[in-house]
């Protein structure tokens, strides 16, 4: 998979990024940049996000060492996983989230 950027600026969350969660070898790398200042937390879901057919709420858990963040960061998923996004909670600057997914051939 080719890295995937997304960006928020200012308070609120931005839609979910799809993962592959049946990869054959499951891991994800992702570094967080801050511009200005912002209160930040990276969150994931194993909610089926890209099926059509949900309609349930989508539960966001927090990254283990990328909650409560105000400045860069990086971190990974070692375990599946359906989808990432940012929410920042407060700031007027921004955060950007580069996410890379292996490819899984083993």
């Amino acid at each position: 998979m080719r890295s995937q950027i997304i960006k928020q600026t200012g308070a609120g969350t931005t839609a979910w990024i799809p993962l592959d969660p049946r990869a054959q070898i499951f891991s994800v790398g992702m570094g967080a940049v801050v511009s200005g200042t912002v209160n930040y937390t990276i969150e994931y879901t194993f909610d089926a996000i890209m099926d059509p057919t949900y309609t349930g709420i989508v539960t966001a858990f927090s990254h283990a060492t990328m909650a409560a963040q105000t400045a860069n960061s990086a971190g990974n998923f070692a375990f599946p996983c359906t989808a990432v996004r940012i929410n920042q909670a407060s700031g007027s600057g921004s955060t950007t989230l580069t996410i890379l997914q292996s490819t899984g051939q083993g």
